[in-house]
């Protein structure tokens, strides 16, 4: 499994802007062959500043064929309007593959 975080510094004004956001997309990803899972995640009060975008894929290849993919360019179209105040800095992508998961049996 291979797992992508996009660490996003989300203004804390436009918190339930960003949230709505997700809440109500096309949900295109889903679409996506090898995609597993989408969590949105909020920062427990205290311990950080930014919102997770976490996205779970069967592959590395899976997800770097969704983001060459015309569904991730409609998908993030919103995106591009977003009005800049509602980010509190860059954010930081970083993907990761899974070495263990106790969450399934079998899995490495």
């Amino acid at each position: 499994m291979f797992v992508v975080m996009n660490r996003i510094p989300v203004s804390k004004a436009f918190w339930e802007d960003f949230e709505e956001r997700f809440r109500n997309r096309a949900g295109l990803v889903e679409q996506s062959p090898g995609f597993v899972r989408n969590l949105i995640l909020r920062p427990a009060e205290g311990s950080s500043d930014y919102h997770v975008v976490m996205t779970l894929w069967e592959s590395k290849a899976a997800f770097e064929a969704w983001t060459r993919s015309e569904s991730f360019a409609r998908a993030h179209e919103k995106a591009r309007q977003t009005p800049p105040e509602m980010y509190a800095g860059r954010n930081v992508l970083e993907m990761f593959e899974v070495v263990s998961d106790s969450g399934e049996a079998g899995a490495p």
